[in-house]
C-alpha cells in the first residue's frame, strides 16, 4: 500500500464483528485520496459535501451491515445526516488493509427494507449499564 495516496479515517472495532457475524481484521480504515474523484465518477454528488465525514460515519454510524451482492466482504455503514448517507468498506486481501469503496446516499425506504430484511442493523454507541 502507497500510504502517501491513503488518508487513516477510523478504525473497524471488533464490536463491528460481533454484530454483523464477520471475522474482519481490528485494523485502520483507510480512505483514498482519490474517493472524490470515483465519486464523482459514479455520480455521487450529494455525498460529496460529506467526504470530511467520513471518521464520524465509521464511528457513530446509525446502521451497520453487510453487503451480500460483494464478492468478499463488504461491509455497509449509514449515518443520517440532512441525507442518509452510506460507506462501503472492504478488505485488500493482497496487502491486508480496509479500505473505504463507495460513498452515497441512500433512500430512507431502502434503509427501511434493509432492515427488515436484516441487512442491516441498527447500531447504537451507548453503553449497556444493565449488565452492569
Amino acid at each position: 500500500m502507497d500510504e502517501d495516496n491513503f488518508i487513516n479515517v477510523g478504525v473497524f472495532r471488533e464490536e463491528f464483528n460481533k454484530i454483523l457475524g464477520t471475522d474482519l481484521p481490528i485494523e485502520i480504515i483507510y480512505q483514498s485520496k482519490g474517493l472524490p474523484t470515483h465519486m464523482i465518477k459514479r455520480q455521487h454528488y450529494k455525498c460529496l459535501k460529506y467526504i470530511n465525514n467520513i471518521s464520524d460515519i465509521i464511528n457513530n454510524p446509525d446502521y451497520i451491515g453487510v453487503n451480500p451482492n460483494e464478492s468478499g466482504i463488504s461491509i455497509e455503514f449509514v449515518k443520517k445526516y440532512n441525507d442518509n448517507v452510506m460507506i462501503g468498506i472492504k478488505l485488500n486481501v493482497e496487502d491486508n488493509y480496509l479500505y473505504v469503496s463507495t460513498m452515497h446516499d441512500i433512500t430512507a425506504s431502502k434503509i427501511s427494507n434493509r432492515l427488515f430484511s436484516g441487512r442491516l442493523k441498527i447500531f447504537s454507541n451507548e453503553i449497556d449499564n444493565t449488565s452492569l
